[in-house]
Formats: C-alpha cells, structure tokens, sequence
C-alpha cells in the first residue's frame, strides 16, 4: 500500500471540494456530458476485457450481459440524469408534470418515472416504473423535496469514498456519479480486486474529472480500503457488497468488533450509505398458465438465476410458490430445462465453491443442473424448504453464487397466497432490496385492489412485477437501494439509495410493472438471443444521443432468434 499516493489523491480532492460543490450547473452538465461521451467511447475495449476476465467467448451472445450491465446502463443514467440537471439550469429545479403524480388512499405520493420518453415507450412497451415516496412527502412539498443539493445557495463541498463491487461494471462509476452529481461531493473510488481491471477505462470515461482534481482512483486489497475509511479527509462513505464487508468498516472485526456492532459503538463517525445485498425473493403467484407461458416464466426466473453466472445482489435467491399449485412441478420441470440450456458458466468470483457446497451440504433435496469443475458451479436448486425453519439457511444467507432455494406456502386462494407471501418475506427473508412477484393478468383481476395493496406492504426497495428487478437498477429514472428504516447496527440490505435520475430526496421504494407474456422476448432473457451482443452496442449508442433512425437497426435485431 503506497500511503504517500493515497494522501497525494485526497489531498487533491480535498483542496477542489468547495470549487466542485459551487461549480455552475452548466458547467457540471458539461462534465456529464464528456462522461458520457467517455464512456461509449472506451465501451467496446471494457466489455472485451471483462469478457476474457470472466471467461466469456467471443462473440458469444452472453457478451450482451457485459453490455447491458455495464456501458448501457451507464449511459442511460446519465442521459436521464442531463435531462433532471437540465431543467434545474432552466427553471431552478427539478418538475414532474402533474399527470404522472397519484396518491393512494393511504395518502402515499406515487410518481410515474417509466416511460421517461416516447423512446421508451417504444423500447419499453408495456413496462412502467414508479417511485413511492416516504409518509413525509406530499403532492405539496414533492418538488422540495427533489435535488436538494442544488437548492442550496452556497454548500459546501466534501470528499466522499466510494467502495466498488467486484461484479457488475456499472456500479462504481455509477456509484460516484450519484456523490458528484446528485450530492455534490468529489470522489475517491476505490476498485475492488475481482474487478480492478475497469480502472483505467473508467479513469479514461471519466477524465475530465481527473483532470480537474474532482475524481481520483484507489487499488488495493481490504487494507487499502480501511486506511481510506479511516482517513481524516474522507467525509463519507459509499459501500457496495455485503453486510459482513460493512460490519467490518464500521464497527472492526472479530470479537472487539462483535462488541462495538452490539454497543452499537461504532468507530467511524461519519455518513455511511451503502448498497449490500439481498436474499432476493420470487413469489410465484398460482394461476392456469399456457405451456407458453410456463416456458416464457421459466426462461424470465432462469435469467434472474444466471446473469453474470448468479453474481449478483439481486439474483433470485428463493422461490416461494403455493403448496397446491397444479402447475407446480410443470413450472419447475420447464426451469431445470432452460437451465440445461444455458449450461455451465464460469465461476469467477471468488469463494464461490465452497459456498455453493455448504447449502448442499445442509440439505437432502437438491437438485444438480450440469457437472462440477474446478471452474463451474452447477446451477444447483434446493427444493421442498420448510417455510416454518426460521434458521433454514436458504432464508437468511445470500449464497452469491448459482444456489436457489424454494419454498411453498399453504394457502385458500391466490390472495390468500400473496398475503401470506408478502408477511413470509417481510417477516423470515433477509434483506430488503429487491423482489419480484410473477402473476397471470387474470389473477391479478381476481386479487383486485388486494395486489397494490400487498406491493405497498412489502418492505423492499424495488418490486417488480412479472420480471427481474434488476430494471430497477438499470433503468435509471427508478431508485436503487434498501427499503428505508435500516440503522448502522441492522444494516441488512444497506442505507440510502443511488440512480434516482430525478434526484428524490425520500423515495420508500421503486416499483416496476411488466407484461406476464410478451413478443418478442425481452433480449436480457436466457437463453439468450444469437444477436444479443449485436443488439446491446446499438442500444448503448441510442442511449448516448437518440435518434428515430437508429431505432428500425434496434428493432431488427430484437425480431430475430
């Protein structure tokens, strides 16, 4: 560890805060703009890098992933996130047209964020997001309650440290977008060794910050992490991982660190935000579905199973279906079979072995998909869990790695089921970052006003319905993070939110809405299509600058197999 560059680096950051923090908008939408150019720029050489480090072929439909998870997303935010910056340039703050603002009977403040243009509703059919909002926020005070950092007349700036994750592209760079951006804070960007290789496209994409001394990057293992963490300079800290990786920062490790964590004593005193995981839940709401439809579903939980080879926060992690569910097994039988398709993928991260062994060391009914290697984990699905073991480890440990469990829940009807799952999640599931709820349209007329009901009941910060969560993450208008409420000694899935391109100061949680069954399927669906990694280039160039003529090439190879 190179103390002396560290200092260098934050004494850098420390001595431009206060002229980043009081910087023109105009001249920060420029920067965003640069970024954003940067970053499509070096898109092609990162994915080729991150797919020889994560052992994909090239050429490979799966390259799409490092697309999507990566550039694209990136690019998409910042485009939303101009639009947001742009109309606070013009009129002084941030505006949501009054037709896309609802309240529940309840009395909670809803915003319609998805489709954030015609584009998107031509890209997006049939998908809408919205943001909820905190009790404390009302049609009335909506608007102060947006871009707060830049209704201040003179803020004072800070140097914020950002922890990377070591899985998916985009978080990092994103991750410091939202402090320089939205908070108004330079960064420090620490990279996490798994993923260390990004580093210097990033410093690329993002070099007119650098230039100015408003960004700066970090390498190292833990121990360059906690000099950062501890550091004088560093005012707060953004962590990206898991609650143990968080524990540790705060509070120290072994039995000192138990004691303080109880105490909750802990040994920074400085704002700590962070994004941390999920046992992420799947509540298959029962109904007659087509054998296409049970293909189409299969395929949707196959892909919440293995993007990224199950490397992610919001991987499916539990299967909760009801107990006499006809379709049950017919379900299950068209999942292990989409799974064989997708066969084996690198087991990059590590750890991951031994994890995956020790949930089938713990349990009798397990279902294999594909051989172990010393460089695959088979999809593994541990089936038949009992809802009533509070200790079932499937409930409570993030596996993060291709391991899904499943339970079932007794139950009269479909209502009666999603209640019992929303208190089955709230109650017994770790974490509240993200969920997904699969129901036919037909049952959904059937469960009437109960369904909104049971989204608002669910304590996660991002629900999705009929499709993977991760469209909260990427879809940048909706926020990501935990369901607000969780304090630094319960820190479960983490504390604050990132993306948020309309800059809500208190979102409760994101909901995305999308089609039971659709054509053609969505492209992030496995197996995935022969012209993904064709498709995810031209969406990252559209997101970049739209245009009307870049949409019939999109379009094209969205139609073909």
């Amino acid at each position: 560890m190179d103390k002396e560059k560290l200092d260098q680096a934050l004494e850098t950051l420390e001595k431009n805060k206060d002229r980043w923090a009081n910087l023109p908008i105009r001249k920060k939408i420029d920067f965003l703009r640069r970024i954003q150019q940067g970053t499509l720029a070096v898109a092609e050489r990162q994915v080729a890098r991150a797919m020889e480090a994560k052992g994909i072929a090239k050429g490979s439909p799966q390259t799409g992933e490092e697309w999507l998870g990566g550039p694209l997303v990136t690019i998409r935010n910042i485009r939303l996130l101009l639009n947001t910056m742009e109309q606070i340039a013009r009129d002084g703050a941030p505006s949501i047209p009054s037709k896309k603002i609802r309240t529940r009977p309840d009395g909670q403040v809803i915003v319609e964020v998805i489709p954030a243009d015609t584009f998107d509703k031509l890209l997006y059919q049939d998908f809408v997001g919205e943001v909820w909002m905190q009790s404390e926020v009302q049609t009335s005070n909506l608007q102060e309650n947006m871009g707060v950092f830049y209704q201040e007349a003179h803020p004072e700036g800070k140097v914020a440290l950002v922890l990377g994750a070591g899985n998916v592209a985009s978080i990092g760079p994103l991750d410091a977008i939202y402090k320089l951006f939205v908070e108004g804070q330079v960064c420090i960007l620490k990279y996490n060794p798994v993923n260390e290789y990004l580093g210097p496209f990033i410093e690329e994409a993002f070099a007119p910050l650098y230039k100015e001394g408003f960004m700066r990057s970090a390498y190292g293992g833990a121990d360059v992490g906690a000099y950062l963490c501890s550091h004088d300079l560093v005012e707060e800290i953004h962590i990206t991982g898991s609650d143990k990786t968080h524990d540790a920062i705060v509070y120290g490790v072994g039995e000192e660190g138990a004691k303080r964590k109880q105490n909750n004593e802990p040994l920074l005193d400085k704002r700590i935000t962070s994004e941390l995981g999920n046992v992420s839940p799947v509540i298959v709401v029962p109904g007659q579905w087509s054998q296409k439809e049970l293909a189409y579903q299969a395929q949707n939980v196959a892909t919440q199973m293995t993007n990224n080879a199950g490397f992610n926060c919001n991987a499916a992690k539990l299967i909760i279906t009801h107990k006499d569910w006809p379709q049950r097994e017919a379900f299950f039988e068209k999942l292990k079979q989409t799974l064989k398709e997708v066969g084996p993928r690198k087991a990059y991260y590590p750890g991951a072995h031994d994890r995956q062994q020790s949930f089938v060391d713990a349990h009798d009914d397990v279902d294999l998909i594909g051989h172990k290697s010393e460089e695959v984990v088979p999809w593994t699905l541990v089936r038949n869990l009992d809802a009533n073991n509070k200790d079932e480890m499937c409930f409570s440990t993030e596996s993060f790695c291709g391991v899904t469990g499943e339970t079932t829940l007794e139950a009269r009807d479909a209502k009666d089921f999603l209640e019992k799952a929303v208190d089955f999640c709230n109650d017994t599931v770790w974490g509240t970052l993200n969920a997904c709820i699969i129901l036919h349209p037909k049952t959904q007329k059937e469960i009437g006003s109960t369904f909104e009901d049971s989204i608002a009941k669910l304590r996660y910060g991002s629900v999705v319905i009929n499709h993977w969560p991760a469209l909260c993450y990427g879809m940048g208008a909706t926020t990501w993070g935990a369901y607000p409420g969780h304090t630094l000694d319960d820190i479960q899935s983490g504390i604050g939110v990132v993306h948020n391109a309309h800059m809500f100061e208190k979102p409760a949680k994101s909901v995305v809405y999308g089609p039971f069954f659709s054509f053609p399927r969505p492209p992030w669906f496995v197996p995935y299509k022969s012209t993904l990694h064709k498709m995810a280039p031209l969406l990252s160039k559209f997101e970049a600058s739209p245009g009307w003529r870049k949409l019939p090439h999109i379009f094209l190879h969205a139609l073909r197999k």
